[in-house]
């Protein structure tokens, strides 16, 4: 029986049931935040602690250098994870990779949680530490794009915006549990205590997250698109060399429009405000709990205008909600640090709220944007693919990069710059790439999907 024909399912790729449809969301949001959860609650303990516990070896000035390198080394992996989920995304399904990326996240991360310190066992244990972040790394590349493609896929064509943000505002929830846990450690086990044992118990904590994700996924049925794809025997028998072999330059032009919201966004994500704000040998010396909550508060703002987003997405098109949020972030990152410095934890947390205006309504459209962007047949490929390239040339370093232009000119001025640069980067990648949106995402699309979204161009 093809898909035109079967209960429920239409063609363009989408479910006729409200509760099916509401099922889905449900677990997207649910299982992308219990990942983001994982991947950003090490980035917040690496500002917080890693440094002297794992890398104190390093030595004063270079520990903490050395533990946001450990942040940028885990996405150089995504691309592994990207390679994989997407290889068999597009042959045996999206839900499949889904769980196995959930597990992989979860064990990894609990693992962190009982891991002995550098004082305990030596140089054995930060290599213990990047090893376990590695696989944190490979989860990550191969989660995004199955997620994505699960709410997209299951959309109604004119609400792939809204859908698409589901997976979206998993990345600021997984922010504000992250941030919210660890300030209610640094409460309940201030001090040493937190040093001691306080800094564990979040990661820990993934145990329990990762059972009600695995829970809430299996409930949800394949993406629609893939069972027609499977139904037709049309899976490509080696779906990545199909994606460079024909869309090399496409895949490049979307992940510099994911790099330049990635890099803005991992100064929170990836821990550096966190540490610049808080660290006892800085201009700033703040409290670690309030800034945790600062941070924690404008993740709420981050995903209200994720959600916004999806909405404009669908009403003015996914490239003109970018180009609007590439603006707003723009004037973020200009006020940013003004805001920081001034040493006033108010002011940060106003500095974040402004910042996460722009970062949510350029990152909002991005799921939907992605998944019109490439064929069925090579599509979690080229989704994963991209992202977690973007990933690389944005957030994976921009903590060290932070750190090192700081330490280097003394100054932030050197961080802004860099900063609105990737922006710019950003803003010019998005002008370059046409709106495709309702784009039959079917198979039987397949002619109309290969043709080029770059402008200037009729076919990658």
């Amino acid at each position: 029986m093809s898909a035109e024909s079967s209960p429920g399912f239409t063609p363009t790729g989408t479910i006729a049931s409200a509760a099916d449809r509401r099922r889905v969301v449900f677990a997207t949001v649910i299982g992308t935040t219990v990942e983001w959860y994982d991947f950003f609650i090490y980035s917040s303990a690496t500002a917080l602690v890693f440094g002297q516990l794992f890398f104190s070896p390093f030595g004063k000035g270079s520990e903490q250098i050395v533990a946001f390198l450990t942040i940028g080394i885990s996405f150089l992996f995504r691309p592994l994870g990207a390679f994989l989920a997407g290889h068999f995304g597009d042959r045996i399904g999206r839900r499949a990779v889904l769980m196995i990326t959930l597990v992989l996240m979860g064990a990894s991360t609990a693992l962190i949680g009982l891991l002995p310190t550098t004082q305990a066992i030596g140089m054995a244990a930060p290599i213990l530490l990047i090893l376990l972040r590695v696989l944190q790394g490979i989860s990550a590349g191969g989660e995004w794009g199955g997620a994505v493609l699960m709410a997209v896929e299951h959309a109604p064509r004119k609400k792939r915006g809204l859908f698409g943000a589901a997976p979206q505002i998993g990345v600021p929830l997984g922010l504000l549990l992250a941030n919210g846990v660890m300030a209610v450690m640094t409460a309940i086990a201030p001090g040493q205590a937190f040093l001691a044992w306080g800094w564990r118990v979040p990661f820990l904590l993934s145990v329990v997250l990762i059972l009600v994700g695995y829970y809430v996924r299996r409930r949800v049925e394949e993406s629609p698109v893939f069972t027609e794809i499977a139904e037709r025997r049309e899976q490509t028998k080696v779906p990545i060399v199909q994606l460079f072999r024909k869309h090399a330059l496409l895949v490049v032009v979307a992940a510099l429009v994911f790099a330049g919201n990635n890099a803005v966004g991992y100064m929170t994500t990836g821990g550096y405000i966190q540490n610049y704000a808080t660290n006892p040998d800085g201009p700033l010396r703040l409290e670690k709990g309030p800034v945790l909550w600062a941070v924690a508060g404008s993740a709420v703002t981050w995903l209200l205008f994720t959600w916004i987003a999806g909405l404009l997405a669908d009403r003015i098109g996914r490239r003109t909600t970018y180009i609007s949020g590439w603006i707003l972030q723009l004037v973020g990152v200009f006020l940013l640090f003004p805001l920081v410095n001034t040493g006033s934890v108010a002011m940060l947390a106003l500095a974040l709220v402004i910042l996460t205006v722009g970062l949510g309504l350029t990152y909002g459209p991005q799921a939907a944007l992605y998944t019109e962007l490439f064929p069925a047949s090579i599509r979690f490929s080229g989704v994963s693919i991209s992202y977690a390239i973007g990933a690389i040339l944005g957030g994976a370093f921009a903590p060290t990069i932070a750190q090192w232009l700081v330490q280097t000119t003394g100054s932030t001025m050197a961080v802004t710059w860099y900063l609105a640069g990737m922006t710019v980067i950003g803003l010019i990648a998005t002008l370059l790439l046409r709106d495709r949106s309702g784009i039959p995402l079917g198979p039987e699309a397949e002619a109309e999907q290969a043709v080029s979204p770059i402008r200037g161009l009729s076919r990658a």
